[in-house]
């Protein structure tokens, strides 16, 4: 295991295409539901007690060997929303792309031929991670700060907020995102016996709302 690996991995700037989603914080800016430090980081704790728990379980499971197939299809039941849906899929499509070039895995190229359009990406993102010699809780880890620091990122954007609040936000929320990240991978592990139903399906109705409401938007600054 490499711990510069995950560094690579977690690092904005790897290619993955993250930097053009705000984790549906932009449509909770025009909603009003964010609109300073204090109200970005109550987002980006629901977010992370809900879409990030998930994620980051289904990440860790893709580590411990779970079929990408089985994976993808309970990751498709707990997304409602088709928006959401077609971007997590765009997102794991952008992600193999920069992982088979980072990591050369047999595994990733068989996810490719699978998924020709793009598995969703915590799916990829845990493939990603065992490609890279990682274990299940890095990739909780990485699926956990993605969650958190998409929409931090973008509402800086959005609100010229002040990036040292919105790292603020980041700083303050690290303790809870460890412990979900323990809970991500207990669950992972349950899986591996009984199936992918043990997995968390925690959902977010505003963030579904908000993304359908998003995608029919003339102009927006991201995709999603």
């Amino acid at each position: 295991m490499s711990r510069a690996a995950l560094l690579v991995l977690a690092d904005g700037r790897f290619p993955a295409g993250g930097h053009a989603h705000s984790g549906g914080a932009e449509a909770a800016v025009k909603a009003g539901r964010i609109t300073d430090a204090a109200t970005l980081e109550d987002f980006c704790r629901g977010r992370l007690h809900t879409t990030g728990l998930v994620a980051a379980s289904f990440a860790a499971a893709a580590v411990l060997g779970i079929p990408a197939r089985e994976l993808d299809a309970a990751a498709d039941a707990r997304t409602p929303s088709p928006a959401l849906r077609t971007a997590a899929r765009r997102l794991g499509r952008q992600l193999v792309r920069a992982a088979r070039a980072t990591w050369p895995s047999p595994e990733l190229d068989a996810l490719t031929r699978e998924f020709p359009k793009g598995a969703h990406q915590p799916v990829v993102l845990g493939l990603t991670a065992r490609a890279a010699g990682l274990e299940p809780l890095d990739a909780a880890h990485c699926a956990l700060y993605e969650s958190v620091s998409g929409p931090a990122t973008a509402t800086v954007r959005l609100l010229s907020l002040d990036p040292f609040d919105a790292t603020g936000v980041l700083a303050r929320l690290a303790p809870e995102l460890d412990r979900v990240a323990d809970r991500a991978v207990e669950a992972a592990r349950r899986a591996l016996t009984e199936g992918t139903d043990a997995l968390p399906a925690a959902s977010a109705p505003l963030l579904e709302i908000g993304a359908q409401a998003h995608a029919a938007w003339p102009v927006r600054l991201f995709a999603s």
